[in-house]
């Protein structure tokens, strides 16, 4: 059995019965719905500017100025280019948790999005080899502030009620960047100049730009200025967007009383430092679970056509720069499609359920895509050829389904706010030394064993579907302060439960009942923030 499966059939804590009572939709609400509007740029759409890179280094690939620019990079030093976006990531994690808890979580993504706003402009005017991987290195080194403190900011942020479903479109963004990355190579790829590539390299800006523009107007983590103690701006957010206003909102009193009940409790338990991450049982666990995903994420087949599709299509028979794109930008529209259509509906289903789903449907299709391109390497099929695009794009929707839908939403959950930045760091740290090491493999192992290289991936994809198994927690339909000792045993919730009770009873809120107008809230949220 899965540690803490039977958790997610509870479902009597008082916030949850409030948001099944709230019938009125997010864009009937005129605040939360601006609120969602400005989480757009400034967090959901942070993903953006990776979907963009992988897109642009597959598109790159077949662009012949580019290829004749850096001297037909193959093989190491196709690896390499592609590979210094995950080293600089690697590089940057030490450091993420501490600015994110540090400075709060807009600082961070700010802080991020500058670095790569630098990144980009080196990148567009690279002169050289050297001059490019530097460029790459500071995209890969800004992008992780950003995606931690965004992801974390989604689910501390949103209400209640579209919490999955808003963290679930964060990766979904991802296939925005790749469809114009892969729209605009299309276009520019037979210019007879360096601008067929320097102009992808220029608009890698963009989503960076838009973040650095937008997050003045986005408030801060609620539980972030509670940890700090700024309650009462936190309880002002919290009325503003969650009760439009309404500062004597019994919903918001009993969501704050909960924030501050168990951020308290949290601190008690632990200290938050790495020590305590890894000596903790609980944690380890969490730590367990997290590094796995890391793995998974990037282990788990899509690194070969996130990066390397131009020369998968090369090994089974299609050389047309034009075709490759082409395939290229389909791919990713259909990505696009299914992933969003996905982040809006699996969220409503039971995280373990999801994940078996996408394990179990990754073996197969994989096994079917390793079959088939082995078919063509032996025999030269055009129906083993005409197979293996087949099984690329059926491989979208089932890594779609869990991966990416669901792995931010599932960090955010399992980890207590105390820990949440660390967790996702070291979940980051993961996937991008997995991500290096895949950019910097694969090409190599495409080169050199073609469709035998697959055979690994099919291996580790089975070790997945076993991990997921035994080892994966349910989470669904419960907030973030209930899973926030998921792992540690009923007692401590039963004492955060009748803290909760005894802060709500005791009418501790940081604002005065008769400062009940909308007006009050906004200024508070204003003058402070």
């Amino acid at each position: 059995m899965a540690l803490g499966s039977d958790h997610g059939s509870r479902n009597d804590n008082p916030i949850n019965r409030y948001v099944q009572q709230d019938k009125v939709p997010w864009y009937k609400k005129r605040n939360l719905r601006m609120l969602y509007i400005l989480m757009f740029p400034t967090c959901i759409g942070i993903e953006m500017t990776s979907g963009f890179d992988s897109s642009m280094m597959n598109g790159l690939q077949a662009v012949p100025t580019w290829d004749a620019f850096f001297n037909h990079p193959r093989s190491t030093i196709l690896g390499l280019l592609s590979a210094l976006y995950s080293l600089g990531s690697i590089c940057s994690l030490p450091f993420v948790p501490f600015v994110t808890d540090r400075f709060g979580r807009r600082w961070a993504i700010i802080f991020g999005s500058i670095i790569m706003v630098i990144g980009a402009a080196l990148q567009t005017s690279s002169q050289d080899f050297a001059m490019f991987v530097v460029a790459r290195f500071l995209l890969g080194f800004g992008i992780p502030f950003a995606i931690v403190a965004a992801s974390s900011m989604i689910g501390e942020l949103a209400y209640p009620k579209e919490r999955a479903r808003i963290g679930s479109l964060f990766n979904a963004s991802w296939f925005i960047g790749a469809i114009v990355a892969a729209g605009v190579t299309l276009g520019t790829f037979q210019m007879p100049n360096n601008w067929g590539w320097r102009i992808p390299s220029l608009l890698q800006v963009i989503p960076s730009a838009l973040q650095i523009t937008f997050i003045w107007f986005l408030p801060e983590s609620p539980r972030w200025l509670v940890s700090k103690g700024r309650g009462e701006e936190a309880y002002a957010i919290l009325a503003k967007y969650h009760a439009e206003g309404d500062l004597n909102s019994e919903f918001v009193k009993l969501e704050y009383a909960e924030i501050e009940t168990t951020l308290e409790l949290e601190k008690e338990q632990a200290k938050g430092s790495w020590k305590q991450l890894v000596s903790a049982p609980a944690m380890r666990k969490r730590l367990l679970i997290c590094s796995f995903l890391g793995l998974a994420t990037q282990w788990s087949g899509n690194g070969l056509t996130s990066y390397f599709l131009a020369r998968i299509l090369d090994n089974v028979g299609i050389h047309d720069d034009r075709t490759k794109n082409l395939i290229n930008l389909a791919m990713t529209c259909w990505g696009f499609v299914n992933g969003t259509t996905l982040a809006l509906t699996v969220p409503k289903i039971r995280r373990r359920s999801a994940y078996l789903t996408c394990t179990v449907a990754l073996t197969l299709i994989f096994t079917g895509w390793t079959v088939a391109s082995a078919q063509y390497a032996i025999t030269g099929s055009q129906a083993a050829s005409r197979a293996v695009i087949a099984f690329i794009f059926l491989y979208s929707p089932a890594y779609n389904m869990g991966y990416n839908a669901l792995t931010y939403t599932y960090l955010v959950e399992i980890f207590p706010y105390h820990a949440r930045a660390k967790g996702i760091a070291v979940f980051q740290w993961w996937g991008r030394a997995a991500g290096f090491f895949n950019q910097f493999v694969n090409p190599i192992g495409i080169a050199n064993a073609g469709w035998k290289y697959y055979i690994s991936y099919c291996i580790f994809l089975l070790f997945e579907l076993v991990f997921v198994w035994f080892l994966f927690p349910e989470t669904s339909n419960r907030t973030l302060e209930e899973l926030a000792f998921l792992f540690e045993g009923e007692k401590l919730r039963e004492e955060q439960q009748k803290r909760i009770e005894e802060e709500v009873q005791e009418n501790r809120a940081p604002i005065a009942d008769n400062a009940s107008d909308k007006e009050s809230a906004l200024h508070v949220e204003h003058s402070k923030i």
